[in-house]
């Protein structure tokens, strides 16, 4: 790793935390985060020569309010605080600092920012943009890109909903019980949000944000602390942990994608499987359904196949059709068809998603899923028209690569002597 590489990752895990804590402090949401990014600065001036401190976490928070104190009476013209070789010199400070942030605090600290960030007052859209924004440190392109907006668009997003909550004046206090069931929906679907934006990534994208998903993993176990019954916060816990297991069998060499039924199942994280499963099972109990649980309870069927034979393609059509009466979505729908084809057949599939033409025509995994329903069915013809249009479609190289191992297979086949 780099030396500024170690950095990045330092700051980028310290961030929730010391987020939190200087929200706490200031209890105003652009003062915490000047303060944090002043913090971040210093850090990139001071660890490289003086090496990481104990603490960063502790080091980031304490640099960062006793900066913004002194950035205030500077403007004030009072005394400034010592200067910057001994403020950064925490060494007790900062140990004292560590051993609160061990405690309770922290965890209390990391909820009060994700609470307040999906305060009710805001609509759902700025709630979870905004929690991606603070309590994550994603970009504004990133956040963009997630929610399919331009960047205008969600920099304004974000700009109201932080001049929403200050003008509101939300309480900085953990939210009591009530509060917290009430936007518990908000977190959790940030959480998924989160993750989704890691799990996505492939080729270059996937060393940047590879750590999006391990920071999603984090505050949903974090979450799920404070609602250990709520069977759909296992649900989501689950759904993440299965999926996550995956990881180091998801791409090759190359950095190309292999699909669920050629990945080496032995590369598969056993123990991230296992807590999983232990967590579904545990909220299937629960006898209260909800469309994460379902989406786990897919999951859990994939990571119980031995081998892509033995997978129950009957169960996870079935649990799909229960999600699409959960939560109707035309991307459900599309993987729904993924089942259908291995049960009923590729022109059974092909026929689920065609009215979903209009919707999805523009979806590069729509196109790419109908090509392979069409080479499936021997309409080798308009399968290549449709990998053609996903590979238009295609926002990466490594997306569009994939789809040319299918365009190169059609060749392959038009080229072989007919018998």
């Amino acid at each position: 790793m780099t030396e500024l590489g170690w950095i990045e990752g330092a700051i980028t895990a310290a961030r929730p935390q010391a987020m939190a804590a200087l929200l706490r402090y200031f209890r105003d949401m652009d003062a915490a985060e000047e303060a944090f990014h002043e913090a971040c600065l210093r850090a990139l001036k001071s660890w490289p020569q003086k090496g990481p401190p104990r603490d960063p976490t502790a080091w980031l928070i304490l640099v960062g309010r006793n900066a913004a104190i002194d950035a205030v009476r500077k403007s004030s013209r009072n005394t400034a605080l010592p200067p910057e070789e001994r403020l950064s010199d925490l060494e007790d400070a900062e140990a004292r600092a560590a051993e609160r942030l061990d405690g309770s605090r922290y965890q209390d600290d990391v909820l009060r920012l994700l609470f307040i960030c999906c305060h009710p007052d805001l609509p759902s859209t700025q709630q979870i943009a905004l929690a991606l924004r603070v309590v994550s440190g994603l970009s504004v392109r990133e956040i963009a890109r997630a929610f399919v907006v331009s960047e205008a668009a969600m920099e304004q997003r974000i700009t109201r909903a932080k001049a929403r909550i200050g003008a509101g004046d939300a309480p900085f206090e953990a939210p009591g019980p009530i509060e917290r069931a009430e936007r518990f929906a908000a977190v959790a679907a940030m959480i998924y949000l989160l993750f989704n934006e890691g799990y996505s990534a492939s080729g270059k994208a996937l060393e940047a944000k590879g750590g999006l998903c391990d920071e999603a993993i984090r505050l949903a176990r974090l979450l799920l602390r404070l609602f250990p019954s709520e069977p759909e916060m296992m649900g989501l816990t689950a759904l993440l942990l299965i999926q996550h297991a995956r990881s180091d069998a998801r791409f090759d060499a190359d950095g190309l994608a292999i699909l669920l039924e050629d990945q080496d199942r032995s590369l598969w994280n056993r123990e991230m499987i296992g807590e999983g499963l232990a967590l579904i099972d545990k909220a299937m109990l629960k006898r209260d359904p909800g469309p994460y649980q379902v989406q786990a309870a897919i999951a859990a069927m994939h990571a119980r196949a031995e081998s892509p034979e033995d997978t129950d393609w009957v169960g996870i059509d079935a649990l799909y059709a229960t999600l699409e009466i959960m939560r109707p979505s035309p991307v459900i729908t599309l993987n729904r068809a993924v089942a259908a084809a291995k049960v009923r057949g590729p022109e059974a599939a092909l026929a689920m998603i065609a009215p979903l033409e209009r919707p999805l025509a523009a979806y590069f995994h729509y196109q790419g899923a109908r090509g392979a329903f069409l080479m499936q069915a021997g309409r080798k013809t308009e399968a290549r028209e449709a990998f053609n249009r996903a590979i238009a479609l295609a926002s990466t190289a490594a997306e569009a690569a994939n789809i040319r191992q299918y365009l190169d297979r059609l060749s392959a086949e038009a080229e072989r002597p007919h018998r």
